[in-house]
């Protein structure tokens, strides 16, 4: 019977391991950022995150979990549920959106800098959860920029 057990333990372990994909999703970088005004005022970031699929088989995107920084003080956070379908092989974009919260950088000092069009330092830190037959992982988003933020 402990023969048995041990034997369903390794085919499954096998199994698992047949499954999961050989190559790490790739991060390729955060572009088409831009800054706007919403409904209420408050600015917005919308910007496009890529990747890349190098692997044989297809998974799902299901999480978005990223910070956003603006001159290393945390003004917004992307978390979104998805089912998106990645291909094999193919490169996939996730919309990223978020409402900036600028006053950890101090309420006067932003509106004049957001109206004479300073630079910030926008930093994107966090990762995407991918799920490949049942298993899910976490794929790292790391990305840091100079941008122009002007209303």
């Amino acid at each position: 019977m402990r023969r048995g057990i041990k034997l369903l333990v390794i085919s499954f372990l096998v199994l698992v391991q047949a499954c999961a994909p050989k190559d790490d999703i790739v991060f390729k970088g955060i572009g088409n950022v831009e800054v706007r005004v919403n409904s209420n005022n408050n600015p917005e970031l919308l910007a496009k995150a890529y990747f890349y699929n190098p692997n044989t088989i297809g998974m799902k995107l299901k999480e978005i979990h990223v910070d956003v920084l603006v001159d290393g003080k945390r003004s917004a956070e992307v978390r979104q549920k998805m089912k998106l379908k990645i291909l094999p092989r193919s490169d996939f974009m996730v919309p990223l959106q978020a409402t900036l919260s600028l006053k950890e950088l101090g309420l006067l000092d932003t509106i004049k800098n957001l109206l004479g069009g300073k630079k910030y330092e926008v930093q994107y830190i966090g990762y995407v959860r991918v799920a490949v037959h049942g298993i899910t992982l976490k794929v790292p988003v790391k990305h840091r920029e100079e941008m122009r933020i002007r209303l």
